[in-house]
């Protein structure tokens, strides 16, 4: 059986690197998309319902595949294809399965006169720029797996500093940042309760522990 990667793989060189790089814009990218939700929730008092979460959910998710690479590559300096596999494999069903809830909240709202939930950008309902981005990202990840042969080094030297090292902090910083302000946003939002309502219009949680009536 051939490997995914080549038995002389690039290890010097941008050409090798490419997956690399991908893979920490590939989170940091679905993290700032996660980053632009929390702009409209608290930048614009809007309050995600819990289609919006479960999108958010698969957003970081799919984040956390391409970390995976990332993080291999700092703690060993050395990726071998299952770990490619392992990370882009996670990154397509987190993808897939976001696509699946943002075109279902876009359906919720698809008949004529329906004002859908929550405001626009560019003139389009944030479910629906999250149902291209999905779809975007299942055409990026089969593109970098597809040229896996020649851009996915076996070695990829981010254990020492410098760029790759420092390119890979900050994406997984920035990710971990981003994940716990959202369990503390959901958390807020549901407070004490086994699910969060359709159409939320308070953070209960402050209700529940008797700061706001």
């Amino acid at each position: 059986m051939h490997s995914l990667l080549p038995e002389a793989a690039p290890t010097s060189g941008l050409l090798g690197r490419v997956q690399y790089w991908f893979a920490c814009f590939f989170a940091v990218g679905w993290t700032g998309v996660v980053c632009g939700g929390l702009f409209y929730q608290f930048g614009m008092w809007e309050y995600p319902c819990p289609l919006c979460i479960v999108q958010r959910m698969f957003m970081l998710l799919a984040a956390m595949g391409a970390a995976y690479i990332v993080r291999t590559a700092m703690s060993h300096g050395v990726l071998t294809g299952r770990d490619y596999m392992m990370g882009w494999g996670l990154s397509l069903v987190a993808v897939i399965a976001g696509s699946f809830a943002s075109w279902r909240q876009t359906m919720l709202h698809i008949l004529p006169g329906d004002k859908g939930y929550g405001s626009e950008a560019f003139g389009l309902h944030l479910y629906v720029w999250a149902w291209i981005l999905f779809q975007a990202s299942v055409v990026a990840i089969g593109i970098a797996m597809a040229f896996a042969h020649t851009t996915a080094a076996r070695t990829v030297p981010a254990t020492a500093p410098g760029p790759l090292r420092t390119a890979g902090t900050f994406t997984l910083a920035f990710l971990g940042l981003v994940i716990a302000v959202n369990i503390v946003a959901v958390f807020f939002e549901e407070g004490f309760h086994w699910f969060l309502p359709d159409d939320p219009n308070r953070y209960r949680f402050f209700y529940d522990v008797g700061i706001l009536d």
